[in-house]
């Protein structure tokens, strides 16, 4: 069994059918079989070099602009117009119970694509795209001297675990107008370009990466890249005043471009109400749409299937190697034969002569009385007359004449 398990593994070994099928001698005159190794060459070559292409791209992370909805809310509790009785007036400020409050809430979600539909997986919190976020309320300070800023960083860690919206509540039963500033978690980062360079460029916002690739489509377009020396750029007019050098280096290109970013604005949304007036009906939350650049997760994993089959296609694989290799060594079982029997074809008497010495080279390697191996008993043997005398001398005898003689007729 663990013959038959060997001998398997050499047949499915996959370097047996190139080894084989390289340029075997039976095959120089086959057109066909010349066109099917030029088409396996050009396929290996094709995939070899989109894998490439793929992992090329995985390593930079694709990304893709999609749309967060940003929510704005407020409740209100323990307004005069709540009241129903005027023993439910009474304030208690040890409990809180009837002091005017309002509620704000923050919430958000990423609208979905109508071409890919739901998101795989369970969609990123609300807090996840922010980077940070102040809340501004606009009220009289004299009544209301503290707590008009709230700031809320994100940090990493269990005690600031992904939200899905944030709620800030303050006391109070006046008109407030409230300012939202918030900062988006872009990926990649993206930058605010100089006017200069934004002018020159027709982008206002973009990441590192992108500014450069913009600016290095520009020198291409303008002709700027040096004749002699294609490592330099020759500034032109606009270039020159922007980065007031005359060459630049194309390595230097990223450094000189950082010079000229500075982080994006802000997400600037304004709120206002009135908590001291009844709501008819329930308001609904006013929305805004802002657009965030993220990862592209659903490309990502696309990709990444292509790079690593799965099961069922490695089994297939595996098959047809196995069958590959078999008719592979089929193939060259078969040009060893025809080279046998073409050699006794041309030469019976020195075929024969060759195949007698190479089995008794053979003979004596098993029976250990090889050149190297000194008096052996196989060379005893030979020693003594009695021995060509065995019935084997005469049957090798009549084969011997029989082939002259055979060669004689021919």
């Amino acid at each position: 069994m663990d013959h038959k398990a060997a001998k398997r593994r050499k047949l499915t070994d996959k370097s047996l059918p190139n080894v084989i099928l390289q340029n075997p001698d039976f095959a120089e005159d086959s057109q066909m079989y010349q066109s099917l190794l030029e088409m396996e060459r050009k396929l290996d070559w094709t995939i070899t070099r989109k894998r490439m292409e793929i992992q090329d791209t995985l390593s930079r992370n694709p990304s893709t602009t999609r749309t967060l909805r940003i929510f704005v809310s407020h409740t209100v509790s323990g307004q005069s117009w709540q009241a129903g009785t005027e023993s439910d007036n009474l304030t208690h400020s040890e409990t809180g119970e009837n002091i005017p409050a309002w509620q704000l809430k923050i919430e958000g979600r990423l609208l979905e694509l109508p071409q890919r539909g739901k998101d795989k997986g369970p969609p990123r919190k609300f807090s996840t795209f922010i980077k940070r976020m102040m809340v501004e309320f606009d009220r009289d300070t004299n009544v209301y001297p503290e707590n008009n800023i709230v700031e809320w960083p994100r940090a990493t860690g269990h005690h600031n675990p992904p939200l899905d919206g944030f709620t800030v509540r303050r006391t109070g039963d006046v008109p407030t107008h409230i300012r939202i500033v918030m900062y988006l978690d872009h990926y990649p980062e993206q930058y605010r370009l100089n006017p200069d360079l934004s002018s020159v460029l027709g982008i206002k916002e973009e990441s590192l990466l992108g500014v450069v690739q913009a600016l290095w489509n520009y020198i291409k377009i303008q002709g700027l890249q040096d004749k002699a020396d294609r490592r330099l750029v020759r500034s032109d007019e606009r270039l020159r005043a922007i980065f007031g050098v005359e060459t630049i280096p194309f390595q230097k290109l990223p450094e000189y471009v950082k010079r000229l970013l500075s982080p994006p604005d802000p997400i600037l949304l304004h709120y206002s109400f009135d908590p001291s007036l009844p709501v008819v009906e329930p308001e609904r939350p006013t929305a805004w749409d802002v657009e965030i650049k993220m990862e592209d997760a659903a490309l990502k994993n696309r990709m990444g299937v292509m790079l690593h089959t799965n099961k069922e296609t490695s089994v297939t694989l595996a098959k047809m190697d196995e069958e590959i290799a078999l008719l592979a060594q089929s193939l060259h079982n078969s040009h060893l034969k025809r080279t046998f029997l073409q050699s006794f074809a041309d030469d019976p008497a020195k075929f024969i002569q060759t195949w007698l010495e190479s089995q008794s080279r053979d003979l004596e390697s098993v029976l250990g009385a090889g050149a190297s191996e000194g008096l052996t008993l196989r060379q005893e043997e030979l020693r003594r007359s009695e021995f060509f005398r065995l019935p084997w001398v005469e049957e090798a005898v009549s084969v011997q004449e029989g082939l002259r003689l055979a060669s004689k007729g021919m």
